[in-house]
């Protein structure tokens, strides 16, 4: 996982979805996410990260998630990051199997042992 980032880093950024942060949010406010600042202060801070571009989330994404091809799972944010990437044409990097097992998204391969 760690030379995936690197390398989209110094290409043309890691672009991380506003869905994402959300979820990031939602883990640290349940405390199942330890982060070394507070929520506002970390999200100010990755504003900022060279090679991180933050995405607003985009209605015609939200739509798109709900018309994805083939069987996957319902979580509806997991739906629209699989519609970002298919829009993008770009792949995600992920541990979840579902997401990995789903053949009409790219993801990044063997990224557990990286």
């Amino acid at each position: 996982m760690q030379r995936a980032i690197a390398s989209e880093e110094s290409n043309n950024g890691i672009l991380v979805s506003a869905i994402s942060v959300w979820e990031i949010a939602v883990k640290f406010s349940l405390g199942k996410l330890v982060l070394p600042l507070p929520i506002e202060e970390w999200y100010a801070l990755a504003q900022t990260y060279p090679g991180i571009v933050i995405e607003a989330l985009d209605p015609l994404d939200t739509i798109a998630s709900t018309q994805l091809p083939g069987e996957l799972h319902k979580d509806p944010a997991d739906r629209i990051l699989i519609a970002i990437a298919r829009r993008y044409e770009i792949p995600l990097l992920t541990v979840d199997t579902k997401i990995l097992n789903y053949p009409h998204v790219q993801c990044f391969c063997n990224v557990e042992g990286n």
